[in-house]
């Protein structure tokens, strides 16, 4: 007896699945005026939507094996088997921080120290550690991985990055970020997302790690003087497209991976 195919994953239904579930979550910060963190709306609680969603697709493909498969990938740092993408998964984001700080005191900008005590900086690691994993579950292990085989790993970056991006701007308009605060933000968004792409299957398609490059990168928003106050979305913009430009050229469009 033959055995009966598993469907295809469909990026299509995904993406507008998280859409869909993500509307309950505009209505509430709509109706509050709260912040849970700087710069962050209620609407910020629908990071559990990208792996909602994917669990969802996952369950009407698979059953719940498929399902749990898709959960246990949060913890996948066994498939880091090179060490060495520690490095760019920890610290890239902070360099492309730290270029845009010096470029903001290079301008006479008086930029204040960072100000941030150990317990607050371990409950936002702690808490956007979490909601990275929520997200990557979604965008890396279930979107990216099924357009790679057909688009390539730079245009299932720049697909899954668009949506990404998309995705964020109600909370942005809701968080009052003007129209061209957007549009350098998407323009990093879109960047960033090559980046975490290239970081995905240089460590085995490993969701925790890029996971982790997602949490350190909310971080260093949160923590640049003064939450993020003094954040310059321009400058962070133009450096992380820089680093993507140079990742695609060394790496190459179609794999972002070295044979």
């Amino acid at each position: 007896m033959a055995a009966v195919p598993v469907p295809r994953r469909s990026p299509a239904a995904y993406f507008v699945l998280v859409l869909l579930l993500t509307v309950p979550f505009l209505a509430l910060s709509a109706l509050s005026s709260s912040q849970l963190l700087p710069g962050l709306p209620p609407a910020a609680l629908a990071v559990v939507c990208p792996v909602t969603a994917a669990l969802i697709l996952e369950h009407r493909r698979g059953g719940r094996a498929a399902a749990g498969a898709l959960l246990r990938r949060s913890y996948d740092f066994a498939r880091i088997r090179a060490k060495g993408w520690y490095v760019p998964v920890l610290l890239l984001h902070p360099a492309v921080l730290a270029v845009s700080y010096l470029y903001l005191r290079l301008r006479g900008i008086d930029v204040p120290a960072i100000e941030v005590s150990a317990p607050a900086l371990a409950a936002m690691v702690a808490v956007f550690l979490v909601s990275a994993v929520c997200e990557e579950l979604g965008w890396s292990a279930y979107a990216v991985e099924s357009l790679t085989e057909r688009w390539g790993a730079l245009g299932a970056a720049l697909i899954v990055g668009a949506a990404w991006a998309v995705w964020h701007w109600p909370a942005l308009l809701q968080a009052h970020r003007p129209p061209g605060w957007i549009a350098w933000w998407t323009l990093g968004t879109l960047a960033m997302r090559v980046i975490m792409v290239w970081l995905f299957v240089n460590t085995g398609m490993s969701v925790f790690a890029v996971a982790l490059f997602h949490m350190v990168s909310n971080l260093g928003w949160q923590v640049f003087p003064v939450h993020g106050s003094y954040y310059d979305e321009p400058s962070v913009a133009v450096v992380m497209a820089v680093a993507a430009v140079v990742i695609v050229a060394v790496w190459g469009p179609r794999a972002l991976r070295r044979r």
